[in-house]
């Protein structure tokens, strides 16, 4: 069960992806708290190429998370290889 104040991760398999997302959630909703950009070493690896790249995404002030928009950030981050963790 999504809580409406839940934090959601967005975890994408590079730094161009994770900022693609980033602006176009932004424009999208502008109603989503904020959005931020971070890279997320993996454990135990030292090749800078073993990153990921987590998109966080605090939840809608007004409505907290809807079916409908957890439904368009798997589709948006499944169009770049990545998938949603919920924080």
């Amino acid at each position: 069960m999504i809580k409406n104040n839940d934090r959601q991760l967005l975890v994408l398999p590079d730094r161009d992806a994770a900022e693609e997302i980033a602006e176009e959630l932004s424009a999208r909703w502008p109603d989503l708290g904020d959005v931020e950009v971070v890279r997320d070493s993996l454990a135990g690896e030292d090749d800078a190429e073993d990153a990921q790249w987590i998109v966080v995404v605090e939840a809608p002030e007004d409505d907290g998370w809807t079916p409908r928009l957890l439904t368009e950030l798997d589709r948006l981050v499944a169009e770049q290889d990545g998938w949603r963790e919920q924080d």
